[in-house]
This record gives structure tokens, C-alpha cells and sequence, in this order.
């Protein structure tokens, strides 16, 4: 599709807003004098979802499953350490975003796959269209295996049984293609994105209940555990001995062979940018200030929501904690009645995530295979059931594909994050506005340097746990 390209830029006057924005909002984004003819693009849409609906699918956007491992990273980090990076990531991933929207308020673009064209042409579109649908496959895989895994436990444990007897309803493969057929679908075929903002604010209610429950058993469970209960622990990782002095102590600042591991775990903690530009179009009144906004108070909101889980968290078991919190707690009582509804609401939350994440690939394939086409409903129905068909297939019959898509969101997590919004940024924005030896361009280059740096580091854990037979979460969202 041919879009509409820039003419140039105004330098009339030296006042000090930006001037790239200012024009960007009064040529694309503003409405347009009566009587003018608008040039019609695949991404125009008067957006119509409110401001606090985007804040709420942009936040379940960024509330992965990693929330489960933040009480691990922090006993390997301790508490300092970890607000300090968690605090550096979370400043990060804003200004990732707003190299992301200065780039599409430019060229009046609000397509991922487009800014991708703008900058390096057809291969620019098909390496930012597959890197998307790449990445939120293997989210979407991530998302139904916990369900695979975790909801026959869930219902095992609510019917009394003590251990799993065989019916249907106990089977992991059947249970996801249940859930993915009548709860995940009917949100997939939703024509716009902003529709699911009431899924989205009822899955973070479900993390804001799994983080009450935390702050709650912080102060019902005594540490050190009894012996039965902390015999497998972080020990398979590093020696752990509760009976130790200062066991039970907080440590501000701490260092073990784990520790250079959380750095990837938390790089990654606020992957939402395949989301961002689809939010970004259906966001009402919308300009960058506002779509900024929503970006910053979501990253704030899981911030806090972050910190307080992983605090809680580790100051509930100290070293005792596992890689995955409910685990943990699943050790001390399996029965208990507040974790499991606790792992329910979890597993609700995880199941309202997936059509958000499955938005972002159907628009990268519509920008690929019908760019020029109208919207119709057959192709908007097709794609999010072969989708899902698709994803069911590689839970069910292929059981490594969660590390292979390991070693893909090492690769592709870094490249949404760091180094496509910075190698966007450079070549969109002209040079007659901002050099390329300017500050910001220099910041932009050094900021994808940075995600190279995460990308060799996450792809290096990966095959040292490869090699030694262990497993981390270091590259999944």
C-alpha cells in the first residue's frame, strides 16, 4: 500500500516544542479542515476506546507470567539491587515507547509493520511483521502451557483427589482446547482491540487478588519452613540451609551464581510493545502526549505491582523461595483454600491475556498478506482460529517447544524492546530535524547497542542451561 510520505518539516521559529511532533499532530493525527480530502491508509481509525480501557489492555499487555519468578530474582539479587534494575527497566521500556511513537508521529503511521517499511522498506515490514508474529506465538504458547500444566492441579486439588485418576476433565490437552473454544476465541473475534478493555481491567483484578494473597501469607507463614517442606527448594540451583543464622534475614544486596540471570528476566519484564501501536489507534483523541501517558501510568501500575509481589514474596520465604512463587506456597499446604483460588485467578488472568497478544499477529499478517484490502470479517474470523489452531497444535504435540521458543523470545524480546524502536527512531526522523550525531540519535543507537548486549546475554543463559540440564525463565515474557 502506498502511504502517505512527509514533505517536510517547518523550522519558522526557535520556540521549544518539538517541532516534529507539532506537525506530526497537526498533518496525520488532528482532524482535518472541512471539506478536505483524507487519504485513506490500512491503520486510519477513529479511535473510540477511552483513555483508562487502553490503560487497562496495555498494562495486561505488560503483566506476563514472569511475575511468578520476581520473588526468585529478588532473593538473587537482594532488595536494593533489585529496585535499582527493576527502577532502570522500568525507565527504559518509556523511552523505548516514545522512540516508538515519535517515529509513527512523524510519518503519521500507527502500524509497526510500516514504520518498519519507512525505515528499511519491504524487508524493514517483513522483519518487524515477523518478529511479532513470532514473538506472540511463543506468548501465546507460554500462556496455554501454564494452563495445560497448572489447571488439571487446580481442579484436582478443588475435587479432593490426591493425585490425578485419569478423567477428561484432568487432561491438560483437552482443558486448553476447551478454554482456547469458549473463552479465548470469542475475545479473539472482537473487530477492535479497545473492546477487550473489561477482559483485560477483570485480569488485572485477578493479579491485584494474587497480590493481596502474597501480602497476606507474608504474615501467616513463619520462616524458617519445616523440614518437610523446604527440602526442595532453590537448593537445585545453589546451596540453600534454613537452619542457618540470618536465614530468615532480608539481605539488601546480594550476589550468587544466579544472579547475573535476573538481569534478562527483568530486561524483559515489560514487553508490550507489539500492543502499543494498535492500542495507539484506537486510543480516543489521540495523540503521543496521551498515548505516552497511558504507556507511563501502565508501566507505573506494574511497577508497583511488581515490586510488591516480588518484596512480599521473598520476605515470605528469604532463600526458601522457588523460580516460581505459587510453588512455594503449594509446598507449605497443597490444600489450601486461599492458593488455590489464588491459582485460579492466576490462570484467568493468563487465559484473558491471549487475545490481546493474538491482535498484534493478526495485524502483522494483514499488513503482510492484505495490506490493501478492506476489513472483512471472513479474514478477521480465519486467521485468529488458525491461530489458535495452530498454538493448540504446538502445546499438545510438541512438548519442546517451550524452549524453542526460548531461544526466540531471547532473540525477539530484545529486538520489540531495544533495537527496532532505536534503528526506527534514527532512520525516520530527518536529519534536518534532529543529525545523526544529535544527542537523541546517539542515545537511540547506544539503547539498541544495549539490547544486543541483553540479546547475547540471554541467548549465552540459555545454552549454559542447556548444557548443564537446567531451566530458567530467561527468554519468555
Amino acid at each position: 500500500m502506498e502511504l502517505q510520505k512527509m514533505n517536510g518539516h517547518s523550522k519558522e521559529d526557535g520556540c521549544r516544542f518539538d517541532p516534529i511532533d507539532a506537525l506530526a499532530e497537526q498533518e496525520e493525527f488532528l482532524p482535518h479542515k472541512p471539506g478536505a480530502k483524507k487519504e485513506t491508509h490500512f491503520t486510519d481509525f477513529e479511535g473510540k476506546t477511552s483513555f483508562g480501557m487502553s490503560i487497562f489492555n496495555l498494562s495486561n499487555a505488560i503483566m506476563g507470567s514472569g511475575i511468578l519468578g520476581l520473588a526468585y530474582a529478588m532473593s538473587n539479587t537482594g532488595i536494593l539491587l533489585f529496585i535499582i534494575l527493576l527502577v532502570c527497566i522500568a525507565l527504559l521500556s518509556a523511552y523505548s515507547i516514545h522512540l516508538l511513537l515519535k517515529s509513527a508521529g512523524v510519518v503519521g503511521i500507527r502500524a509497526y509493520e510500516q514504520l518498519g517499511y519507512r525505515a528499511f522498506g519491504h524487508p524493514g515490514k517483513m522483519l518487524a511483521a515477523v518478529i511479532i508474529t513470532v514473538h506472540n506465538i511463543g506468548a501465546m504458547s507460554s500462556y496455554l502451557f501454564i494452563v495445560k500444566s497448572e489447571l488439571p492441579l487446580v481442579i484436582q486439588a478443588f475435587c479432593g483427589k490426591q493425585e490425578n485418576t485419569g478423567e477428561w476433565f484432568l487432561n491438560g490437552n483437552y482443558l486448553i482446547i476447551i478454554v482456547s473454544v469458549l473463552i479465548i476465541l470469542p475475545l479473539a473475534l472482537m473487530k477492535h482491540l479497545g473492546y477487550l478493555g473489561y477482559t483485560s481491567g477483570f485480569s488485572l483484578s485477578c493479579m491485584v487478588f494474587f497480590l493481596i494473597s502474597v501480602i497476606y501469607k507474608k504474615f501467616n507463614i513463619p520462616c524458617p519452613l519445616a523440614d518437610d517442606h523446604h527440602n526442595k527448594t532453590a537448593a537445585d540451583h545453589y546451596s540453600v540451609d534454613s537452619t542457618a543464622d540470618g536465614f530468615c534475614d532480608s539481605k539488601l544486596f546480594t550476589m550468587n551464581p544466579q544472579t547475573a540471570y535476573t538481569i534478562p528476566i527483568l530486561a524483559f519484564a515489560f514487553v508490550c510493545h507489539p500492543e502499543v501501536l494498535p492500542i495507539y489507534t484506537e486510543l480516543r483523541n489521540a495523540t503521543k502526549k496521551r498515548m505516552q501517558n497511558v504507556a507511563n501510568i501502565s508501566i507505573l501500575a506494574m511497577f508497583v505491582m511488581y515490586l510488591l509481589t516480588a518484596l512480599f514474596g521473598y520476605l515470605t520465604f528469604y532463600g526458601a523461595v522457588e523460580s516460581e512463587l505459587l510453588h512455594t506456597y503449594i509446598r507449605v499446604d497443597p490444600l489450601d483454600v486461599l492458593i488455590l483460588c489464588v491459582r485460579l485467578a492466576v490462570l484467568v488472568a493468563v487465559t484473558l491475556t491471549v487475545p490481546v497478544v493474538l491482535f498484534p499477529i493478526r495485524k502483522a499478517l494483514l499488513q503482510i498478506f492484505f495490506a490493501d484490502k478492506p476489513f472483512h470479517w471472513v479474514r478477521h474470523i480465519g486467521i485468529a482460529f488458525g491461530l489458535l489452531v495452530v498454538v493448540n497444535l504446538l502445546v499438545i504435540l510438541v512438548p519442546s517447544i517451550r524452549d524453542i521458543f526460548g531461544i526466540i523470545g531471547a532473540t525477539s524480546a530484545p529486538s520489540l524492546i531495544f533495537i527496532l524502536p532505536a534503528i526506527f527512531y534514527i532512520r525516520i526522523v530527518p536529519e534536518d530535524q534532529e543529525p545523526l550525531r544529535s544527542r537523541s540519535k546517539i542515545q537511540a543507537a547506544c539503547f539498541a547497542a544495549l539490547g544486543f548486549i541483553f540479546m547475547v546475554m540471554s541467548l549465552s543463559f540459555i545454552i549454559i542451561d542447556w548444557v548443564t540440564g537446567e531451566s530458567r525463565s530467561v527468554g519468555g515474557h
